[in-house]
């Protein structure tokens, strides 16, 4: 499908949500420049965190020039704004996406922000056909912040406008830059300058955070922020990158395949270890010590050494010793998931390997999609749609691009770099540097164990790099995949974990 590995874990995160939903890759034609912006308010209220809040939902367009004062952007976004409130410069706003890129903000909208959601299955069952549950959320967080959930130029319903064209959006920096100037619009035309201010990115949308910390906060006339709330996070993409010639991820992914090795009961001997927890610090110490040793190695190191990390590997993730040496012990996501339960004829989920799969051909070395993927996009996309024309007035008969393919295919991932450069894209620099500028910005992250996509011990190895301030960042972890918020008693300490987080600014 793709020609390179480059930026792979991003890259087939959304490549393989595309292929349950059945995008294509055609670019909507963009409206004239001159059409006015709709925006559509309604009023509502909901029993949340056990109040009744009484709120105003604004779902439509903001309309965005160029320096040049020429239209340049419709991004559409959805805030509701607790309709109660004396002094707006003390309530938090929250500005919230997903990833991609190419996706639009439903998924943390529907299933874990918004006063409404969709209800899944909490245990890996696919959600089948409709319909699907549509109910109030009790653990939004409407109650202590206003919420915008914000659809990046080519999803949702955000295009571009004028002169301009898709790709002039369509990368790290050009995609930080426009969103960076709808919230600088935002807080302008609804007075909330002073107002606690936080960002919340899921997947690539973490990437795009800490891209837009820096266009944010750098330079005179800044937007300072309180901190940024990091869901499945992928930072530093040397870390999920399986380029040959790049042993980083094998170390970073390990713990993850052993986490769903357990799930699945697939270890030798599962009751040699305690519990899960302690059974990840023994994968993480040998991640870091035998197994990295032995790859930074290479040639260099023994059969004894070798055939010691294979035993181990083994030990820790089920696959057979003989499979381990043929990979020369350097195992991928996608041979992970196809190879780990393929004498039960299973695959395993990327978003979520607690999710199981049967494909048609048992022997090929990648599974047919991921069943992490097609068991629950139907849901979201269906409860937003009936969602928004049946409660938020919003009823449009141009396409919602839950997943854009046109976006994803064209995305510039250079900053800074000249086109011939090697090297790996980077965030964690633009967080530590905010820290250093910014006293009281703070850092939440949210991993999933069962997570192959932004797998959480990637995340720990970027947040022990780069000079990051530890004693600000409060990380957590939950016993589901990257949208941890489908398993309920994730879903249920995850709010409480965030709200602590809010509550101590």
């Amino acid at each position: 499908m793709f020609k390179t590995n480059k930026y792979l874990t991003i890259v087939m995160l959304l490549g393989s949500l595309m292929l349950s939903a059945g995008v294509t890759a055609a670019e909507e034609k963009a409206p004239p420049a001159d059409a006015e912006p709709v925006m559509k308010v309604t009023q509502h209220k909901a029993r949340i965190n056990g109040k009744t809040v009484k709120y105003s939902v604004h779902a439509g367009d903001t309309h965005l020039k160029d320096k040049e004062g020429k239209p340049s952007a419709s991004i559409f976004s959805i805030a509701y704004i607790r309709d109660d409130v004396d002094n707006r410069s003390t309530r938090p706003l929250m500005f919230v996406f997903n990833g991609g890129p190419g996706s639009s903000s439903v998924w943390m909208h529907m299933g874990l922000f918004g006063p409404k959601k969709v209800v899944l299955p909490s245990d890996a069952e696919q959600v089948g056909a409709p319909p699907f549950p549509l109910e109030t959320n009790p653990d939004s967080l409407l109650d202590i912040a206003d919420l915008v959930f914000i659809d990046p130029v080519g999803t949702g319903y955000s295009t571009p406008l004028g002169e301009a064209g898709g790709k002039d959006f369509w990368g790290v920096q050009e995609d930080a830059d426009i969103l960076s100037e709808f919230i600088r619009v935002y807080i302008t035309k609804n007075k909330r300058w002073n107002s606690p201010k936080y960002l919340a990115g899921e997947s690539y949308g973490t990437t795009r955070a800490a891209a837009m910390v820096k266009t944010l906060q750098e330079g005179w006339g800044s937007i300072d922020l309180n901190g940024v709330l990091l869901i499945s996070s992928i930072l530093d993409f040397q870390t999920g990158d399986f380029t040959d010639g790049n042993d980083l991820p094998h170390i970073t992914f390990l713990p993850t395949f052993a986490a769903t090795a357990w799930y699945h009961n697939a270890l030798p001997d599962k009751s040699a270890f305690d519990s899960l927890e302690s059974f990840l610090e023994q994968v993480r110490d040998f991640a870091l010590t035998d197994y990295a040793t032995v790859l930074l190695k290479g040639g260099l190191a023994s059969e004894q050494e070798e055939q010691h990390v294979i035993d181990q590997l083994h030990r820790f993730t089920g696959l057979s010793k003989t499979y381990l040496k043929q990979t020369d012990m350097r195992i991928n996501e996608f041979l992970f998931m196809k190879e780990l339960l393929r004498d039960r004829g299973q695959v395993v989920g990327r978003l979520d390997s607690r999710y199981l799969g049967e494909d048609a051909v048992k022997v090929t070395s990648r599974f047919e999609a991921d069943p992490s993927s097609y068991a629950i996009d139907g849901a979201y996309t269906a409860a937003l749609q009936h969602y928004m024309a049946t409660e938020l007035d919003t009823l449009r008969e141009e396409k919602y691009n839950v997943l854009s393919g046109e976006v994803f295919s064209n995305w510039n991932w250079l900053v800074g770099r000249s086109p011939r450069s090697q090297g790996f894209l980077a965030m964690t620099p633009n967080l530590s540097r905010a820290m250093r500028q910014n006293k009281d910005f703070r850092v939440f992250i949210a991993n999933g164990y069962y997570d192959m996509a932004t797998p959480f011990f990637a995340t720990e190895y970027s947040m022990q790099h780069h000079g990051i301030d530890t004693d600000r960042v409060s990380m957590h972890y939950y016993e589901a995949g990257h949208m941890m918020y489908i398993h309920e008693p994730s879903l249920n300490k995850l709010v409480k974990d965030i709200r602590e987080f809010m509550d101590a600014r």
